[in-house]
């Protein structure tokens, strides 16, 4: 049975979660169901929920999304039901027959892919499938929420006299129209609608020559509105009709509401399932943007999250695209209490409140964002002590609160619980409060509890440190900028550096030497001592983080030679076999040169066809026939290979193309040289080399030694001498 106070569930902000979750629901049910999420107090109700949320969101990424489950609120429907004589209105049967069918076709959906979606397959299956509600109700409501007129015998007349009355209102109306228009008593508007009933438009001086009754005026009195009197008889005749028109439906409603009754368990079930299913949804929508998980779920007492992230404040910095640090934590039987110390703002209260957040989440069925290797046990109770504890209401103190809150952690403390105090054994006297905050240690150590706790207390880390099965941690810090790193590391003591942020932040020196000189000098060495351990822990973790780097691009380096040696090792095998397939086609060869030259000679045929049978036959021998298989795969390589080498050829080409254009580029890019007499050329096309001579305009004449030639400066390029 676990045990949760609302004081643990406002310290963790359970309520946030609860209002994300619930802001993600389709249905007014779905929310306050949603807020009203506590932790499970039976352990297989709580893993049947956790799958079933856990199968939800793997919906997100397989190709069988989970069908439509919003609905209509039908809780006043449901109300009327159990009213006997009680009848309810079309619109309401509308909303029961799509609740009934959306929840028939989300069960009948899991039937089919019950391998998918096991437990949610499992809730599924108790809830009876009654298509007669849908049929009862479709033969009455059509699509529209409208009484379809073969409702009843009796309706079926009654609308089809309507409809023949409203023919013969409209055809007097028309006739009066066209009677009292041509005879000039109509206004230019002819006719117009009064009480829902069709009127005439007569100008107020022939309204006694117009027979009928006045239904009204216009506003200046100028216009009389008047009903024909041949239309008005029908009209009434039209009243009564609609009059049993309505009188029928009630007793269609009253008949159908009767038929649909029996059903009122199952159709509260078909709410109550799909509003389960929305809530089921809406965390795996959480799930999914908090990166969540199901993580193993063990007997044994332990508790290891890998990874862990803060789920709110994993949002919100997603939302100002700010880092969220995740942190590792581990609690087992030989390590059941960790120490957080180290100074403030390092991050300490928000990895007492992961651990804690994410614990309440998981046993209220919510996944959490931790490493796929985690796991953890369940507790029977989460006991917090975290942030402002002054208590207002009853006039107490931080330190008289706090110590009501450690009576109450002595009462409820046990083997199976976990306890989170934040700051532990402040609000007193520091020697006093410490020495009494120890001693609650000692208890909650006793009593086997598993706990996380920070504090600035020396006598704290040192009980951490000598008790066998309790350990201490520090928030790391950089060691030149004392800026925190927001990383937990366990098996060591944090140093509050109170000294060293003092200096930072320019308290003078000779202050600071007189502050440390007004405490205990084996304090001041303690606290040192831990310092220097957080430094040299620091430089180790950039040490070790930058031996990784190196180490994982050797893996890569490796990896690729090791590819590198693959392929250059099948190439060699390629040409391996291309060279024997060469050398027995240059054999083949050969020795049909031999037998030509010898049919040359002798021209003898059957010696030639014996020769050449022989050497077939030869071939063939080492030749196996291959299956269709084979053959296949035969083909694939040769394939293969085939685009391999196309692919090659084009490499070659496009860096032969590349090279080309590079050259041209860095030749067009080549600071020009002015040629003057005596430099030595060659044409930018040749190769030999001779020296110009005489330069006239844009030719020179070059020597070559042998001849010389007249060309023109564009097509000579400078010899840099030797």
């Amino acid at each position: 049975m676990i045990s949760i106070t609302e004081k643990t569930l406002q310290d963790l902000e359970f309520n946030t979660v609860l209002e994300t979750i619930a802001s993600r629901c389709n249905t007014d049910i779905g929310e306050a169901k949603a807020m009203a999420i506590t932790p499970f107090k039976d352990k297989e109700a709580l893993l049947i929920n956790l799958k079933q949320t856990s199968e939800y969101l793997s919906s997100f990424t397989n190709n069988n999304a989970i069908p439509n489950h919003g609905f209509e609120n039908i809780n006043y429907e449901l109300k009327f039901l159990a009213i006997e004589d009680s009848f309810l209105e079309v619109g309401s049967f509308k909303k029961i027959a799509n609740l009934s069918e959306t929840a028939i076709t989300l069960i009948q959906f899991l039937k089919k892919f019950e391998d998918y979606y096991p437990t949610l397959y499992q809730k599924a299956s108790q809830i009876d499938v009654v298509k007669l509600i849908i049929q009862r109700i479709d033969e009455v409501v059509d699509k529209f929420g409208i009484i379809k007129d073969n409702a009843s015998p009796d309706l079926v007349d009654i609308r089809r006299n309507i409809n023949v009355v409203r023919g013969k209102i409209n055809q007097s109306f028309g006739m009066a129209l066209s009677q009292y228009n041509s005879l000039g008593y109509l206004d230019d508007i002819k006719e117009t609608v009064v009480e829902n009933r069709r009127v005439l438009a007569v100008l107020a001086m022939y309204r006694r020559k117009v027979k009928g009754a006045i239904l009204g005026s216009s506003k200046t009195g100028s216009i009389a509105y008047i009903e024909p009197e041949a239309a008005q008889r029908y009209s009434r005749e039209l009243n009564n009709l609609e009059y049993e028109e309505r009188e029928e439906i009630m007793r269609i409603l009253k008949r159908l509401t009767n038929e649909i009754r029996p059903f009122i368990e199952t159709i509260a079930a078909y709410q109550d399932f799909l509003s389960d299913i929305d809530v089921i949804a809406a965390k795996a929508k959480y799930a999914n943007k908090i990166n969540g998980i199901l993580p193993n779920i063990i007997e044994e007492k332990r508790m290891f999250f890998r990874e862990a992230f803060h789920p709110i404040l994993y949002l919100n910095n997603k939302e100002k695209k700010a880092v969220t640090y995740p942190q590792t934590i581990e609690l087992h039987n030989e390590s059941r209490i960790i120490v957080i110390s180290g100074p403030n703002a390092g991050g300490k209260t928000i990895s007492l409140k992961t651990v804690g957040l994410l614990q309440l989440m998981l046993q209220s069925g919510i996944l959490i964002p931790v490493h796929e290797r985690s796991e953890t046990f369940l507790f029977d109770r989460i006991l917090t002590d975290i942030g402002d504890n002054q208590s207002i209401e009853n006039h107490l103190s931080t330190y008289s609160y706090r110590l009501k809150n450690m009576n109450y952690f002595l009462k409820k403390c046990n083997a199976k619980t976990l306890f989170l105090i934040d700051e532990f054994g402040t609000g007193s006297d520091p020697e006093l409060g410490g020495a009494l905050a120890e001693t609650f240690l000692e208890e909650f150590y006793a009593r086997e509890a598993f706990g996380i706790i920070t504090t600035h207390y020396s006598n704290l880390k040192i009980l951490a440190n000598e008790l066998p099965y309790a350990s201490n941690a520090n928030m790391m810090f950089d060691e030149k900028s004392l800026e925190p790193m927001y990383k937990l590391i366990l098996g060591q003591a944090g140093s509050s550096f109170t000294f060293e942020v003092a200096q930072k932040n320019g308290i003078p020196f000779g202050l600071i030497n007189r502050a440390k000189k007004k405490i205990e000098g084996g304090k001041v060495r303690f606290d040192k001592t831990i310092a220097t351990l957080q430094k040299e822990r620091s430089k180790l973790e950039k040490t070790s983080l930058t031996l990784k780097e190196e180490e994982s691009k050797a893996r890569e380096e490796s990896k690729k030679m090791e590819t590198i040696n693959a392929k250059i090792q099948e190439k060699l095998e390629r040409y391996q076999e291309l060279y024997d397939a060469n050398q027995r086609l240059i054999y083949i060869g050969q020795k049909i040169d031999d037998i030509s030259e010898s049919y040359f000679n002798n021209k003898d045929k059957k010696t030639l066809i014996g020769e050449f049978l022989k050497m077939v036959e030869i071939e063939n021998s080492k030749r196996r026939k291959l299956s269709a298989k084979e053959k296949k795969v035969k083909e694939v390589i040769q394939k293969k290979v085939a685009e391999e080498v196309k692919v090659k050829v084009e490499e070659i080409r496009t860096v032969k193309k590349e090279k080309k254009i590079k050259a041209k580029i860095e030749e067009e890019n080549k600071p020009k040289v002015v040629l003057k007499v005596g430099d030595r050329v060659r044409m930018k096309d040749g190769k030999a080399i001779g020296t110009i001579d005489v330069i006239e305009k844009s030719k020179a004449t070059v020597n070559y030694g042998i001849f010389t030639s007249k060309v023109s400066l564009e097509q000579l390029e400078y010899v840099q001498p030797v």
